[in-house]
């Protein structure tokens, strides 16, 4: 970071702060991992080695090549069943997951874990029955998961201590929280037992904000990062005690989970539920994310073959009532009859596998990481500002990231093509193309960097 450097920067800075009157959103950039990956390591509760593969270190390596910092371990990395000699927080393979995290580390990866301040697996031996409300149950698959309720002072005091040992004892970077927990105001519990700090409201979620706000202190206290999935309504959201929320769950409608999560900060990761959703296009994973500073998580990984809806001996407990029960022996009978299918790489992947998923998925991030790198600005939605002759169409949305470049995203909602004249002239980042006409063709998402500099500009996008 030189004097040059600075200068770009400090001008860029400048000139799209006088530029932009007025958008939606405008947030600084500081900290943010944006490449995320989801990573399958296996069919529990079937057994499997978490011990890294040539298959595991091509991939990873490939990720980091890319500058990806971030890999998401799902729940197969524990025994929530107790049916592989370990326990819901604790792993099946301690000698074989310290080796993955291990390799991670060495090719500059951080590696967070699922946990949960709320899902508990209801038939444990240490499961105290206190600890959760017999409608608070989530019963999918092989799971009777009570949803603990973050009011009860045992099971803090069970939970807690726990959480910061998968942290110390496994060297991981971090915890992905899958909260599970029931909103209070709509139970009916013994205030004597379980004991809020604030009144329990559809608006304020005491105890849950209480609870989240310890576990946040313990990550960040082992230099730490804290990922939630809970309910976007739920008020440790609007209250953003998370560094990253992730969203999509059960969600078909991409253009739904923009609208609806596009103003939440500091950082949403979204994952379309592809098992539900249907896209016409890999590029509408971007198009519905990339302008309001998200970017996809890509589920990857081990191929996910389904075993886990078929493991002998286990009790799936609704049977074929149940969808995911339903849906991965679906899986399962299609990959013992059609091995070489493209695969799918987890929970939340289409089945078949998109062939295409991963090469377009690194593609964007590579245009994307630029944008977003630590020091940088963006105006998310941009309405009126001088960037432009005209008024920006209703149906497309314009957003500016600045650093010692300048970005532009465009994204087209609408069905008809559109034509924008800038002030300015900006190159296309993925035809090399320069003008000051931008054409945006329907459900297109367009990426610039500003051409008309006049100090060399900025670097490339490396």
């Amino acid at each position: 970071m030189d004097a040059a450097y600075h200068r770009r920067r400090l001008r860029n800075l400048a000139e799209a702060g006088q530029a932009v009157c007025t958008c939606f959103r405008e947030q600084a950039i500081h900290g943010y991992l944006a490449g995320q990956v989801t990573y399958n390591l296996g069919e529990y509760p079937a057994p499997f080695s978490i011990g890294p593969t040539q298959y595991d270190e091509h991939l990873l390596r490939q990720f980091a090549e890319h500058g990806v910092h971030l890999i998401q371990i799902h729940e197969e990395w524990c025994d929530s069943q107790r049916r592989l000699g370990a326990d819901k927080l604790s792993s099946h393979d301690p000698e074989g997951l310290g080796r993955f995290v291990e390799l991670a580390h060495s090719l500059g990866l951080k590696v967070i874990l699922y946990a949960s301040t709320g899902f508990f697996e209801a038939t444990d031996p240490d499961f105290d029955p206190e600890w959760a409300h017999p409608k608070a149950h989530l019963v999918e698959l092989f799971y009777d998961y009570a949803e603990c309720s973050p009011a009860h002072p045992g099971w803090r005091a069970y939970v807690l201590p726990r959480l910061e040992r998968v942290i110390t004892e496994y060297g991981v970077d971090g915890l992905y929280n899958d909260m599970g927990y029931f909103p209070l105001h709509k139970l009916d519990l013994d205030p004597t037992v379980h004991i809020s700090p604030a009144p329990e409201t559809p608006e304020c979620d005491a105890a849950a904000e209480d609870l989240l706000g310890l576990v946040m202190d313990l990550v960040h206290r082992h230099g730490g990062i804290l990922k939630i999935h809970v309910d976007t309504q739920r008020s440790v959201v609007r209250n953003g005690l998370y560094d990253y929320l992730w969203v999509g769950e059960g969600v078909r409608d991409l253009d739904g989970l923009c609208r609806n999560t596009r103003g939440l900060k500091p950082y949403v990761v979204p994952c379309p539920d592809m098992s539900r959703a249907v896209i016409q296009d890999e590029n509408d994973l971007y198009l519905y994310s990339v302008p309001y500073l998200q970017f996809p998580l890509r589920v990857d990984g081990r191929p996910c073959t389904g075993q886990r809806a078929a493991v002998n001996g286990m009790n799936y407990r609704r049977g074929e009532k149940c969808f995911w029960t339903r849906h991965m022996r679906m899986v399962w009978r299609n990959f013992q009859e059609h091995p070489d299918m493209p695969p799918m790489y987890g929970w939340w992947d289409s089945f078949p596998g998109r062939p295409e998923g991963r090469s377009r998925w690194l593609h964007h991030f590579d245009l994307y990481r630029p944008m977003v790198k630590n020091g940088s600005r963006a105006w998310l939605e941009i309405r009126d500002s001088s960037l432009f002759f005209s008024k920006i169409p209703d149906e497309v949305t314009v957003s500016l990231f600045v650093n010692d470049a300048m970005y532009l995203v465009l994204a087209n909602y609408g069905k008809s093509p559109v034509d924008i004249v800038s002030r300015w002239q900006w190159r296309n980042r993925e035809t090399g193309q320069t003008g000051d006409t931008l054409t945006l063709m329907p459900g297109t998402l367009r990426y610039y960097e500003r051409a008309d500099v006049d100090d060399g500009g900025a670097p490339s996008d490396q």
